[in-house]
């Protein structure tokens, strides 16, 4: 893979993300009109600049370190990047109108459990899964080593900490 074609796939990245926050928007709007309450917004402008950062740093990781593809590691990080992906719209079509990347709670609404990865009692927040195996796959596609270990450890320690006690606060309303 030539940097211009990685650079091009941190693009449609990029654009799919813008995509997801059109979703979001309509989805939050919904919400807020059914009465909905948003917990955590403090962390929400940190985690768009995480992912947005994930997305700037692997190209210039890429250009000012002259990163090399390397077929033997990028073509299966370029698999996981795409699987992922399709795990994302999964877990996007799944949760239907309570997809959001903010956290909303709107009263009287169930919790998801009958669908998709939300069957699966073990695994309570699969996006978060997702994420994390995105966020070291995608910079691996090009050797960008440095930014998958940076995403990897500020998404956990800084952002995820926050993040998944908001949301499991927030889910405890849900449930009667």
């Amino acid at each position: 893979m030539t940097v211009i074609a990685y650079i091009a796939l941190i693009i449609g990245t990029g654009m799919e993300r813008l995509y997801e926050l059109r979703i979001s928007k309509r989805n939050s709007a919904a919400a807020f009109e059914r009465g909905g309450r948003e917990y955590g917004q403090k962390h929400f402008p940190w985690m768009v600049a995480l992912h947005t950062g994930l997305l700037i740093a692997c190209v210039v990781e890429v250009i000012v370190a002259g990163r090399p593809f390397l077929l033997w590691l990028g073509l299966p990080m370029l698999v996981i990047t795409l699987l992922s992906q399709a795990a994302r719209y999964w877990i996007i079509s799944s949760l239907g109108a309570q997809w959001n990347t903010r956290v909303i709670v709107v009263p009287g609404a169930g919790r998801v459990q009958n669908r998709g990865p939300y069957r699966l009692t073990w695994l309570p927040h699969p996006n978060y899964l997702v994420v994390a195996i995105e966020g070291i796959a995608l910079p691996l596609v090009h050797t960008a080593w440095v930014t998958a270990i940076v995403f990897t450890v500020l998404n956990a320690v800084l952002l995820l900490a926050f993040r998944i006690p908001t949301e499991n606060r927030a889910l405890r309303e849900l449930t009667p």
